[in-house]
């Protein structure tokens, strides 16, 4: 099984490629989002440590984004508690599926937390950084100042891209995204 990990700016599209590979998808804001929904025990130690913004299971993002926006440190005590689980999913999710020729690694912060191994092939996802804005703000329930402090905990662009195997320059046309994935799957093949 042959790693392959998506990596960008928010909102340049990873997760919309991701899907374009047509193989097994590990997409950890998905996997946040169900632990946020079902587990009790994310829950109580989030509570236990911000009970005056948390109020009842399960866990609300609105409440988590102000944990955040209230202090931007918070965000690496929530990391703290939030990472341990996702590694341990993604752990399950490469055993469930490591007879498969590919598996795609949708996860936002996939260099930060040094989940890259030698034999990933890493692709870079650009995008023009006001079609990224745009998009963003059609966004629901968006908050540029979470947005912001999110993006003050990822390594620079520069450094990912520095890192990558493969680049792929989204132009958000569905035709010709399919087509950079094609060549890039002919490529590792």
């Amino acid at each position: 099984m042959r790693r392959i990990a998506l990596v960008g700016d928010i909102g340049s599209g990873k997760t919309f490629f991701s899907k374009l590979f047509k193989y097994p998808v590990f997409n950890a804001d998905l996997i946040v989002s169900n632990l946020y929904k079902k587990d009790k025990y994310l829950f109580r130690k989030i509570k236990k440590r911000f009970p005056q913004i948390i109020s009842s299971f399960p866990l609300k993002k609105n409440e988590l984004s102000k944990i955040i926006l209230k202090r931007p440190n918070n965000l690496r005590i929530l990391s703290k508690i939030i990472h341990p689980q996702v590694r341990k999913k993604m752990r399950e999710f490469l055993n469930i599926h490591r007879k498969k020729k590919f598996v795609i690694l949708d996860v936002p912060l996939f260099l930060e937390n040094k989940l890259n191994i030698t034999e990933d092939i890493i692709i870079f996802i650009e995008a023009d950084k006001k079609k990224i804005r745009d998009k963003i703000k059609k966004r629901k329930n968006i908050n540029l100042k979470l947005i912001n402090i999110l993006k003050k905990n990822q390594i620079p662009i520069r450094l990912k891209k520095k890192k990558s195997t493969f680049f792929i320059k989204n132009n958000f046309i569905s035709k010709t995204a399919k087509k950079n994935v094609k060549l890039i799957l002919k490529k590792i093949n």
